[in-house]
């Protein structure tokens, strides 16, 4: 524990000419006249001449109004000669935070996060928070007031430096600077390991001084004291009247920062919250980008704060807690982050539930926000890392319905900017139309049938409806049309079957599909009466003949031209007929026979219905003449 050291003021010219430079005739009485310049630009001359410049003139000068200021000087000079002039503030080193790169787009493999090992446990962390000064726990007052803390005799500098310091607050009671005399002192005492004497000075300090230009330090460094030694109330009064001076010191920070943790100890929880919170809001303040935040490293403050927060909120409840708090004290920016930090440490904690409780809880009530999916997505992964398959399905329905691309999510967010979540909402599409399918056809739910048909139908239309250019739409529908035919509705199965088979690129079943939209026509023949039969006779022959065109190889082609050729004879459109006829006996010839023979039945009587039709036709014409 370090005191920073005042900036030494520049050493009065007049006192300097009296000790070195005074004319011959001058006495030394005539040195009481001569009033130092205080103000002026330090001198060029080393400590040690400096120090024996003070010494000379303490000892040549009467006692005066300067004595003081010169033995404090001198003091400041023996403690600088052997520990320096620290010129930064310990306890506020907090560089420019480094901005985060771009968040990584999401993993295409879609492999749930495994919880991760905490690089360290709760109690390391916590005593993390005060690793710096560690050095207190390890100092002791020792009856040996001349001997360092690492066993070395304490150099007479400071040792006098201290009797001086002593002198001045004792015999010169009206000195102006005593708050400073007082700041030295405590100073040294801590230079020479006897930080109980250091910390008696500094509240005595803090009590008559209050407003000393270093009573944000010294406050802090009381607060620091007593952190480390678990004395909580008292390290939470000190750094409360840091923090009460307000942002313009730059321990302020640290000093919100450990006041919570003060009032975290005394379990005071919500206080504590409060004052984490602050730092946030402090960094938020000055510029610091939570939108680029990520994990700077163990040690880095924001990581550590939202950790902590994480600690405080769990032990009032959990993410209730939250949106409370919230609602209470006003929305933050960054609250994202509080919830995702929350939530990761339930998930190392393996408290899978609560894990993706949070998640879900930031996205019903911030249900546009840009993280909204992201988060919507993890909570998926964090069921399927706990093996709750049924608490999967149900977080994949809901972000499903959530963030379907015809939702509103995606109309006040742009689509371009989350490539990795657009494919996260179609793969989740193929998955529940899968899963549902598959109860559909399990004898063992034949119960929920219905509502399984019904499940698995929305999402395969879903695919098709916001992927219509996807490589996995062709097989959704083509997976559509096969739950529709197992639900005996042919005529709409026979429609998915034709779209999967000739809306897209040739695939390796494409053929199968065209097949299987024809079988599905055929199937509703069975039962179609009237004029819902000539309808579907029409679709049927109609995709037979594309199909006999498309894919001419393959196996069933005779067949089906066949039955085309039929089904246009009853529809009686007998041109079509005989040249569906024709195709197949020319293309065909080895075909089976029974086929050949009412193949040529269909050209013999559409034949002869053609030319019954033109007869009549020619006999209407010359009975008109």
């Amino acid at each position: 524990m370090t005191l920073r050291r005042p900036a030494l003021l520049a050493i009065g010219a007049a006192v300097l000419a009296a000790c070195a430079t005074a004319p011959p005739e001058e006495t030394i009485k005539d040195l009481n006249d001569v009033e130092a310049d205080l103000e002026m630009p330090p001198v060029e001359e080393s400590v040690d001449d400096a120090e024996q410049s003070y010494r000379r003139y303490l000892e040549k000068a009467p006692e005066g109004a300067e004595t003081a200021e010169a033995m404090r000087r001198m003091a400041d000079l023996q403690i600088e000669k052997v520990y320096g002039v620290v010129g930064t503030d310990p306890g506020a080193a907090m560089p420019t935070p480094r901005q985060a790169a771009p968040a990584t787009p999401a993993r295409p493999d879609r492999k749930p996060i495994a919880p991760r090992t905490p690089a360290e446990s709760e109690a390391e962390f916590e005593q993390r928070t005060a690793r710096q000064d560690e050095q207190l726990l390890r100092q002791s007052r020792r009856p040996d007031e001349t001997v360092t803390i690492d066993g070395q005799p304490v150099p007479d500098g400071p040792l006098e430096a201290i009797e001086t310091y002593k002198k001045i607050l004792e015999d010169y009671r009206s000195y102006a600077r005593k708050d400073e005399v007082l700041y030295q002192l405590a100073r040294a005492y801590d230079e020479i390991g006897q930080p109980e004497e250091a910390i008696r000075i500094m509240e005595r300090l803090v009590a008559d001084y209050p407003y000393t230009r270093t009573a944000d330090e010294v406050n802090f460094r009381r607060g620091e004291y007593y952190f480390v030694r678990k004395r909580w109330r008292s390290a939470e009064q000190a750094y409360r009247a840091l923090v009460a001076a307000g942002p313009d010191s730059s321990f302020y920070e640290h000093g919100l920062y450990k006041l919570g943790w003060s009032l975290y100890k005394q379990a005071f929880y919500e206080e504590a919250l409060d004052n984490f919170i602050a730092v946030l809001d402090h960094r938020k303040m000055n510029g610091y980008v939570f939108e680029q935040y990520k994990e700077e490293g163990e040690a880095h403050r924001v990581t550590d704060t939202f950790r902590v927060i994480s600690l405080s909120v769990d032990n009032l409840g959990g993410a209730e807690v939250l949106e409370e708090y919230f609602e209470e004290e006003g929305p933050r920016t960054y609250a994202d982050k509080i919830y995702a930090n929350l939530a990761e440490y339930y998930f190392e904690k393996r408290r899978f539930d609560d894990a993706a409780t949070v998640y879900r809880a930031f996205v019903e009530l911030n249900p546009m926000h840009r993280m909204a999916p992201t988060f919507s997505r993890r909570a998926i992964e964090i069921f399927e890392q706990a093996g709750f398959p049924q608490r999967v399905v149900e977080a994949k329905k809901e972000f499903s319905t959530r963030f379907a691309l015809s939702s509103e999510y995606w109309i006040k967010n742009q689509v371009f900017e989350s490539p990795g979540v657009i494919d996260f909402i179609r793969d989740n599409l193929v998955d529940l139309s899968s899963y549902y399918h598959a109860l559909y056809q399990d004898p063992r739910y034949a119960r929920d049938r219905s509502s399984n048909f019904d499940e698995a139908r929305r999402w395969y239309r879903e695919i098709i409806r916001s992927y219509p250019a996807s490589p996995a739409t062709p097989m959704a529908r083509y997976r559509l049309a096969d739950l529709l035919l197992e639900q005996e509705e042919y005529v709409d199965a026979a429609i998915e079957y034709d779209h999967a088979a000739y809306d897209y690129a040739t695939e390796d079943w494409s053929d199968d599909a065209a097949y299987a939209a024809i079988y599905s026509y055929r199937k509703e023949l069975e039962t179609a009466e009237g004029a819902r039969r000539r309808g579907v006779m029409n679709l049927a022959a109609t995709s037979s003949l594309q199909f006999a065109d498309t894919f001419p190889g393959h196996e069933q082609v005779p067949n089906v031209l066949t039955n085309a050729a039929n089904d246009l004879y009853e529809l009686r459109k007998y041109p079509l007929a005989i040249d569906a006829a024709r195709k197949m006996i020319a293309r065909y010839p080895h075909s089976h026979s029974g086929l050949r023979r009412s193949a040529w039945s269909v050209v013999a009587y559409s034949s002869i219905e053609v030319c019954l039709l033109y007869t009549s036709d020619a006999a209407d014409e010359l009975r008109s003449v």
